[in-house]
């Protein structure tokens, strides 16, 4: 399978904005160990604005220029822990930055696609992360579950996996209803699953589950099955490819992939 990982910042950095080491070792671990299996593998990942607010010893920062400047702090740290790790187990990445403008532009947006899967065949392991030194909020694709469902679409992936510091979509918010129950399947994005999604996610992320919601209606239009995951354990990664019950997957619509296949 064509897998594209999206990582949340809550999943790669304590609440300060540093690096969560174990985490960070166990998912570049376990995605290794999916490549092995014959998976080809795309990350889309958060924390540059985190990890490099933290690296610089700051709150999260509000204004762009600060957040433009933690984000090439972050960067640099985000790459090289993971060209560090996944050469531990013989697997090269690629870094690929973007910005909104590589998906609106025709050309660019072959230039990237021709670039990623040339990546695949060359058996790298794309890191993709919004270019967020240089992005703005007119460039800005805005949180990385909608790139990492712009990115399952045009790669044609089989699967997208957002894992979060959520097991996925509840009936009700948990948090203040401890009788909410996990929906483990969602076969179709109605008003009533709509309107079971929150506000913002975590203070160090971006993201929430009106993102997310967002990304599994981008995804299922293009024929990609999309999973929601708790990336406390990244074992849970193995059951998600499976196919076992874990967190919610986010059924696609079988037409649209036989139309984006032709």
């Amino acid at each position: 399978m064509r897998i594209v990982v999206k990582i949340g910042t809550s999943t790669l950095a304590h609440p300060g904005g540093r690096m969560n080491i174990r985490h960070v070792e166990e998912l570049v671990k376990v995605l290794s160990d999916l490549k092995n299996a014959g998976h080809e593998i795309l990350v889309v990942s958060s924390g540059a604005i985190g990890m490099g607010a933290g690296k610089l010893g700051i709150a999260r920062p509000k204004d762009m220029p600060t957040k433009q400047a933690a984000a090439s702090v972050g960067q640099c740290e985000l790459m090289y822990t993971y060209d560090r790790l996944f050469s531990e187990y013989n697997h090269t990445v690629g870094q690929i930055l973007v910005t909104r403008e590589d998906f609106d532009s025709a050309p660019r947006l072959m230039n990237l696609e021709n670039t990623l899967y040339r990546l695949l065949q060359l058996g790298t392991i794309p890191i993709i992360n919004e270019n967020d030194s240089v992005a703005t909020e007119e460039i800005a694709v805005g949180d990385n579950d909608t790139m990492g469902a712009i990115v399952a679409k045009y790669m044609a992936a089989d699967l997208l996996v957002l894992l979060s510091d959520i097991d996925g979509l509840y009936t009700a918010d948990p948090r203040i209803h401890p009788e909410a129950t996990l929906i483990h399947t969602v076969e179709e994005i109605t008003p009533e699953i709509e309107a079971l999604a929150g506000g913002a996610g975590s203070g160090l992320g971006t993201g929430g589950m009106a993102t997310k919601l967002l990304a599994a209606r981008i995804a299922a239009g293009a024929g990609v099955e999309m999973v929601i995951a708790n990336g406390e354990h990244a074992s849970i990664l193995y059951e998600i490819v499976e196919g076992r019950p874990v967190g919610t997957r986010f059924l696609a619509r079988r037409s649209a992939r036989k139309e984006a296949s032709r």
